[in-house]
């Protein structure tokens, strides 16, 4: 398994990272797939303290006891739960990260955390108090380095301009092209993107055909968009799946797709498109088959 730096940071991840937000709530299974990403090389974990109301991250700090220094744990804050029901606050203020930065330390079971991102953003946020809490973290050795999950193009300008973010998560695939308008100004300078949903919800897997025909559409696609351009993708590379990883991870930008499973076996799927051998002329094909949207909103 091949490890990048996060941006211009300290830090080093896998180009496969795990998204634990898939594994089951079952601690022997969860065990079970960390151990496999462990073994396969996989260095880079990434969850988040809304998933299950802070379960998961309990979930993650007991299967990663004991490998904590030989791991990158990422997590991610900013949604405030209704313990009592589903409400969901967004809360970006300084005094809340600070004060929730210790709970998650406490559920992963550890002293430190990795990677500390802003879990979404909006433009009415006071973006200076937020900066400031994470500078504060990590000063106080709480934290090694910051980041932001967003796909909100004037909440990724104002932190590219403003604060010392290291990375930027961002949903992107071959269905999903839109950050591409981003990526290359976001590489220049000097921060990495870390993907979620390269696997486009499992249509660009090996199924991606079964799972076209229950979806009925996807973002831009409709039902027989998406099954045409799966045909086409089948005659680039006869695994899809592999064609989707590699296409994401050709740009330089890209540092690492975080890739979710809920098996061992599953797991073992990813990790053999990964190491399958892609040519840059599929990677082109793949290209001239698929759309190049950008967002639509929140530019200004």
């Amino acid at each position: 398994m091949k490890t990048v730096n996060l941006g211009s940071g300290s830090l080093k991840v896998s180009e496969i990272g795990f998204g634990c937000m898939s594994l089951p709530n079952d601690a022997k299974q969860a065990q079970a797939i960390i151990d496999e990403a462990i073994t396969s090389g996989i260095t880079y974990f990434d969850t988040a303290d809304l998933y299950d109301k802070g379960k998961n991250e309990e979930l993650v700090g007991n299967a990663l006891k004991g490998r904590r220094q030989d791991i990158i744990l990422a997590t991610k804050v900013g949604n405030q739960w209704n313990p009592d029901n589903d409400e969901v606050k967004w809360n970006a203020t300084k005094p809340y990260i600070l004060d929730q930065v210790h709970n998650s330390l406490k559920r992963l079971q550890t002293d430190y955390i990795d990677l500390y991102q802003l879990h979404g953003g909006m433009i009415t946020d006071d973006a200076e108090e937020t900066i400031d809490a994470f500078e504060s973290l990590k000063k106080d050795g709480l934290i090694r380095e910051y980041g932001i999950s967003s796909i909100r193009p004037n909440v990724i300008k104002r932190f590219l301009d403003k604060s010392d973010i290291v990375s930027i998560m961002m949903q992107y695939s071959l269905f999903d092209r839109r950050p591409e308008e981003w990526l290359e100004s976001i590489g220049e300078s000097g921060r990495s993107v870390v993907t979620r949903g390269t696997l486009a919800k499992g249509l660009l897997t090996n199924e991606g055909l079964k799972r076209a025909q229950k979806m009925g559409g996807y973002l831009s696609y409709s039902e027989s968009e998406l099954t045409d351009v799966l045909r086409k993708l089948m005659d680039i590379h006869d695994n899809v799946h592999a064609l989707s990883l590699h296409s994401v991870l050709q740009n330089k930008t890209v540092a690492s797709v975080v890739a979710g499973a809920s098996s061992p076996e599953q797991l073992k799927e990813t990790l053999a498109a990964y190491d399958e051998s892609v040519s840059l002329e599929q990677l082109g094909a793949a290209r001239k088959a698929t759309k190049l949207d950008i967002y639509q909103d929140h530019r200004v």
